[in-house]
């Protein structure tokens, strides 16, 4: 379906869009797998369990972040991450309603 310049996307297609866009990567699709089954972790727990470099890790994590699918912590010098439990949810649902 093509869309001419004037139509709008529904808030939860863009939303969508950027949780689809956030999981483009297969090490993101990896690391949030990872995160979900963790309480919380530290960026050097899942360096130790991927073979990507720390700042591949860290850049991988910022995208997660900006999209909204994980949370950090700041504890100087490190920060822990988490599940964002309620765009998580969201994510899931949002992807099983697409594919249905």
């Amino acid at each position: 379906m093509a869309f001419s310049k004037a139509e709008h996307f529904e808030e939860q297609e863009i939303i969508l869009a950027r949780y689809a866009k956030a999981l483009s990567h297969p090490a993101r699709v990896a690391i949030l797998r990872f995160l979900s089954k963790q309480d919380c972790c530290y960026c050097g727990d899942i360096v130790e369990i991927f073979p990507i470099a720390q700042s591949t890790v860290s850049q991988h994590l910022k995208e997660l972040l900006n999209a909204g699918l994980i949370q950090g912590e700041i504890n100087p010098p490190k920060v822990r991450y988490c599940i964002e439990p309620e765009n998580y949810t969201k994510a899931k649902s949002m992807f099983a309603d697409l594919f249905k």
